[in-house]
């Protein structure tokens, strides 16, 4: 296997710090505080949507709305765990086909665009799903009380200043996997030259690379949901108080 450069060790979600690790980018800790990046990414129409949400009067809160319980949680649950299941399950995913005769495996070429085209279509599901019970959180929420109203519509703007720079920077994972996938390819390709020159060949497993590729990118997918479910989780912790 490929030994990736040490670095010094980064703080902050495991998505980073897994990224960190697989890429070959020298990724450094930001200097910033959070309110002074966040300032970078809130355009002027964002800023004066933010500052009425929190410094307006308080959203009227609907009579009769339905409360919150555990068929809320549950449904975070189901939506979280399909998605785990969806992540999980394509651990097959352009594998070598080991079904030759015993001890001849046979090798299929993998091109990265397949895996590329994977990722994507579980970042659009990730996307599309959390973000329907964010939207669903949130109207729950703004029923309930007038400074929880509030806090729904700093939600609803926060989302909508910030999904478009979120959907640009989770986009670029797949590209940035691909150096990773490269690399573990190049490597067993030299471990099998190397062991063949010496005699040693059965001591090399091929298409072991890939197996290693497809755990890799379910822990960064896995770690991408982590971060994706964050919004959702402050909205559950806001429903459950009382």
């Amino acid at each position: 296997m490929v030994q990736v450069p040490q670095r010094t060790a980064l703080s902050g979600p495991a998505l980073i710090r897994l990224l960190a690790r697989l890429t070959d980018l020298d990724v450094a800790e930001s200097s910033q505080s959070l309110s002074d990046r966040l300032s970078q990414w809130l355009g002027w129409t964002d800023a004066i949507g933010l500052s009425t949400a929190l410094n307006g009067s308080p959203p009227v809160v609907a009579a009769g709305a339905r409360g919150f319980g555990s068929a809320e949680e549950d449904e975070c649950a189901r939506v979280r765990a399909a998605l785990v299941t969806s992540i999980a399950g394509d651990s097959a995913s352009g594998r070598t086909n080991r079904r030759g005769p015993a001890a001849v495996p046979v090798q299929v070429e993998v091109d990265y665009a397949v895996f590329r085209q994977r990722y994507l279509s579980l970042q659009q599901a990730m996307e599309t799903r959390i973000g329907n019970l964010r939207g669903h959180l949130r109207a729950m929420l703004a029923a309930r009380t007038p400074s929880m109203a509030r806090l729904a519509v700093v939600d609803a703007v926060m989302e909508r200043a910030l999904s478009p720079r979120e959907r640009s920077l989770l986009a670029s994972v797949p590209g940035m996997l691909a150096g990773h996938f490269e690399r573990l390819r190049l490597a067993e390709q030299a471990a099998l030259a190397d062991a063949g020159s010496t005699g040693t060949a059965a001591a090399v497993t091929p298409g072991a690379w890939l197996d290693a590729f497809s755990r890799d990118m379910q822990s960064v997918l896995l770690a991408e949901l982590d971060v994706r479910f964050q919004p959702v989780e402050g909205l559950l912790a806001a429903l459950r108080t009382r």
